[in-house]
């Protein structure tokens, strides 16, 4: 059977409409390559701060116009790993996750679908951002971060430059 006329226009006008109206419009301040900068832990016990992925780690974030997120952060010096308990030490010096992500103001909040760590798979995790021309400044709410459990409730501080490459 055959369409045509104001019933097959209407079929069009909707399939073109329907991706843009399944999403919502990512931030547009956002969207873009980050390059990794500074990644510095502030402990919430006594004030003191670290850079604990060292003085220059490495990594990106990307954040899609259809409202994905990809994140992976590395610590400096990282060595390819020899042994069970090398490979391990690693873990202590990565953070990586992907997502859906929603803005609001300025703050996001990934559902979490992929991770380093298997415990963040499913939950959403918020981060608050200021954005100063070319850097992208990140900071977590107050929690206890799986890398460095040890120092309890901890902020993660990540600043990000536009990225080039």
């Amino acid at each position: 059977m055959r369409h045509s006329g104001p019933f097959t226009a209407i079929l069009a006008l909707a399939a073109c409409a329907a991706p843009g109206l399944a999403r919502a419009e990512s931030d547009p301040r956002l969207t873009e390559l980050w390059k990794l900068v500074s990644y510095e832990v502030e402990v919430r016990a006594d004030g003191s701060k670290a850079p604990v992925m060292g003085e220059k780690p490495t990594g990106h974030a990307y954040f899609t116009p259809e409202n994905r997120l990809f994140f992976v952060l590395t610590g400096e010096g990282r060595k390819p790993a020899e042994n069970e308990a090398q490979r391990a030490a690693l873990m202590g010096t990565l953070v990586s996750y992907s997502g859906t992500f929603r803005t609001e103001g300025d703050s996001w909040t990934a559902k979490v679908d992929t991770a380093w760590d298997p415990k963040w798979v499913g939950t959403e995790q918020t981060r608050m951002f200021t954005l100063e021309g070319e850097r992208l400044r990140v900071l977590t709410p107050w929690r206890v971060m799986p890398n460095w459990a040890d120092k309890g409730e901890t902020r993660s501080i990540v600043t990000f430059v536009r990225g080039k490459d």
